[in-house]
C-alpha cells in the first residue's frame, strides 16, 4: 500500500530520534520544525484496521538547524491508542473499523454497555495547529489533544463540547494574523434540528488565561435536512465573509445514534448520499456575524474536502475548490483492502470513482435578474438567478486530468489567504496514489510538476522566504514534503523544493520507515509565528 502499508511488521513503532543524511544545501534562512500528523498503526491484536483514517495517530517532527535535519516521531497517547495497546484490541470505534467486543464480558454485560452512550474516538491523526500559544493534534470529533511541540509528548485531552455548542469541528481552521482561530462544525439547532455553527477562538491572552474559555459561536447556518447534516472537512473565509459548501454526502444521525450502538456500525456506515439536493453554498458575514439567508446559491452535486482559497473581488466572492464530481463518497475508495491491491487493480477501482477537478465558483453579492451575474473579466464561471430565487452556479475548471487529482492544496497563506492570488501547490493523486507534487497557476492554468520513480510525497507545505512580501514574490519560498520511497536503503526523506520552479534544493534522508502523512504545519524557530496548514 503506497499510503500506509509500509510497515513490514505488525505496526508497533518505537519512538525514533534519527540524524538524517542530507544532500544539497538547505537555505540558511530555513530553520525551525516541520510538524506532521498521520496514521501510523494499522493493526491491533493481530487484526488489521479497515480504513486509511483508522490508523492510530503518529506525530512526526523534522528539526532544521545549522544546515542539518533531525527526525523525531512519537505515537499520540490518546485514550484510543492507550486502551488498544493495553487490551490488545480496538476498544473505541474508528472511522471504518468497529470496536472489538471485550472477550472477558458475557453477552449481557456487552448489551448493557451499549446504554452508557457512544464513545467517540480521540484518535487525532489528521492535523496539528495552534490555539493561543499551545499546539493541538486534531481530528474531526469533539476531542483535540494538546501536545508538546519539542518533545512530542501528549499533554492533555480537551473536549470542545465543554466550551462550544458543537458536535465536532473540522481539522482545517482559519487563522487571522492576530492569532484568532475560526472553525465550523455541526450542532443541534432549534427544534432538535441539525445546523452548522461557525466558532471563534481568540488569540493568546495577555493574562495567560486559556483562549478556549473565551471561545464562542459567531453565527449559525441551517442544514438542508433536519437530521442529516452534510460532511464538513473545510470552509472558506475572506476578510468579511465565511463560505460554507453544503455537499450531498450526509451523516445519517438516526443510524449514528442507533445502529452504531446496537450493531457495531462505524462512522463510514453512517454516511449516505442525497441524490436530489445538488450542492449548496452558504454565506455569512464576519462583522457583524450574520447568516445571509437572502443569498441562495446552488450547483450540481460534488464531494468537497479541501478549499484552496476564497477572496472578494469587485462585488463577488471567488471560491476555489478541490472537487470530486457526483454524489458518491470518495472515502469509499480509501479502504486499505482497495489501496493494497496490485497497481492494475487500483486503477480499475479508480475508474468507477468520482472524477476530480479543481473548480472556481463565483458568488455575486448583489443578486439581480440577468443572464449571467458574473462580470469578472478573468473567469468563465457563471451565476444565473432562477425564478425560485436560487442562483445557479457553473464553475470554471482550473485543473482536470483523467483520474488525476490536485489535492491537499496549499498557498502562501500568510500573504494570500482571503485575497486574490496566483499560485496553489498540491499533491497529485494518480488513481488515488500520491506520486507527484504540482504547482498550479490559477490565472493561466499552467502547471509544474515534481515527480520521481517509486517516490510518494505528502502534502507540500509552502514556507515563504523572509522579506518576500511584494506581489511579484508570492511564490518566493520553498515547499516541504515528507516523501516515502519503499525498498530504498533510507526509505523516507524530507524534500525541499524551490517553490518558483519546483527544482530540488535539498533532501534529508531518514533511516526509518515513515507512512505518508496527512496534514501539518511549519513552526518558525525565532518568532514562534507559525505558518500552519489551514486550507
Amino acid at each position: 500500500c503506497w499510503w500506509c502499508g509500509l510497515y513490514p511488521f505488525s505496526g508497533y513503532v518505537l519512538n525514533v530520534d534519527d540524524l538524517t543524511l542530507c544532500t544539497g544545501t538547505i537555505p540558511s534562512w530555513l530553520g525551525g520544525s516541520v510538524l506532521r500528523m498521520g496514521p501510523g498503526l494499522f493493526e491491533v491484536g493481530g487484526e488489521p484496521l479497515n480504513h486509511l483514517f483508522d490508523g492510530q495517530a503518529l506525530i512526526h517532527k523534522f528539526d532544521l538547524k545549522d544546515g542539518g535535519v533531525t527526525y523525531h516521531r512519537r505515537f499520540l497517547r490518546s485514550d484510543a491508542y492507550v486502551r488498544a495497546m493495553t487490551e490488545n484490541r480496538v476498544v473505541i470505534t474508528e472511522f471504518g473499523t468497529a470496536a472489538f467486543p471485550d472477550p472477558c464480558k458475557n453477552v449481557f454485560s456487552r448489551f448493557f454497555t451499549y446504554f452508557k452512550g457512544i464513545e467517540v474516538t480521540d484518535n487525532c491523526s489528521v492535523n496539528i495547529y495552534t490555539i493561543g500559544e499551545d499546539f493541538y493534534a486534531v481530528t474531526e470529533s469533539n476531542y483535540i489533544t494538546k501536545v508538546d511541540p519539542d518533545s512530542l509528548e501528549t499533554l492533555k485531552k480537551v473536549d470542545l463540547c465543554k466550551y462550544l455548542s458543537v458536535n465536532g469541528v473540522t481539522a482545517h481552521p482559519h487563522t487571522d494574523t492576530d492569532g484568532t482561530v475560526y472553525n465550523i462544525g455541526n450542532c443541534f439547532g432549534k427544534n432538535m434540528s441539525l445546523a452548522y455553527n461557525i466558532v471563534k477562538i481568540p488569540p493568546a491572552q495577555k493574562d495567560k488565561s486559556e483562549p478556549l474559555e473565551k471561545s464562542k459561536v459567531l453565527v449559525q447556518l441551517p442544514s438542508s435536512e433536519r437530521l442529516k447534516p452534510s460532511y464538513i472537512h473545510s470552509f472558506g473565509m475572506t476578510d468579511n465573509y465565511f463560505v460554507f459548501v453544503e455537499q450531498p454526502v450526509k451523516i445519517n444521525l438516526f443510524k449514528f445514534l442507533s445502529a452504531w450502538a446496537f450493531t457495531g456500525a462505524t462512522y463510514m456506515d453512517c454516511f449516505e448520499s442525497n441524490y436530489s439536493m445538488g450542492t449548496w453554498f452558504h454565506l455569512a458575514t464576519k462583522d457583524p456575524p450574520d447568516y445571509l439567508n437572502s443569498h441562495r446559491f446552488r450547483t450540481s452535486a460534488f464531494n468537497i474536502f479541501h478549499h484552496i482559497n476564497t477572496y472578494e473581488d469587485q462585488g463577488f466572492i471567488v471560491v476555489d475548490l478541490c472537487t470530486w464530481k457526483g454524489h458518491e463518497f470518495v472515502y469509499n475508495y480509501l479502504y486499505l483492502a482497495n489501496l493494497r491491491q496490485e497497481w492494475e487493480e487500483v486503477k480499475k477501482a479508480a475508474v468507477n470513482a468520482p472524477q476530480p477537478e479543481v473548480r472556481r465558483y463565483v458568488l455575486p453579492l448583489d443578486v439581480e435578474q440577468g443572464k449571467n451575474l458574473v462580470s469578472l473579466s478573468y473567469t468563465t464561471a457563471t451565476a444565473v438567478l432562477h425564478p425560485d430565487g436560487t442562483v445557479w452556479l457553473e464553475p470554471e475548471v482550473l485543473f482536470s486530468g483523467p483520474r488525476l487529482a490536485f489535492e491537499f492544496p496549499q498557498i502562501n497563506y500568510s500573504q494570500r489567504s482571503g485575497k486574490k492570488y496566483s499560485f496553489a501547490y498540491g499533491l497529485g493523486l494518480n488513481h488515488f496514489i500520491p506520486d507527484r507534487i504540482v504547482k498550479l497557476n490559477v490565472q493561466s492554468k499552467e502547471t509544474l510538476t515534481w515527480q520521481e520513480d517509486e517516490c510518494y510525497p505528502s502534502e507540500p507545505m509552502f514556507v515563504a522566504k523572509p522579506g518576500a512580501t511584494e506581489e511579484e514574490e508570492e511564490d518566493e519560498g520553498v515547499l516541504l514534503s515528507v516523501v516515502v520511497k519503499p525498498g530504498a536503503q533510507r526509505p523516507a526523506f524530507l524534500l525541499i523544493l524551490d517553490a518558483v520552479d519546483l527544482k530540488e534544493i535539498a533532501r534529508a534522508e531518514v533511516d526509518a520507515i515513515v507512512p505518508v502523512t496527512l496534514h501539518g504545519m511549519y513552526r518558525h524557530p525565532r518568532t514562534e509565528q507559525n505558518n500552519q496548514d489551514t486550507s
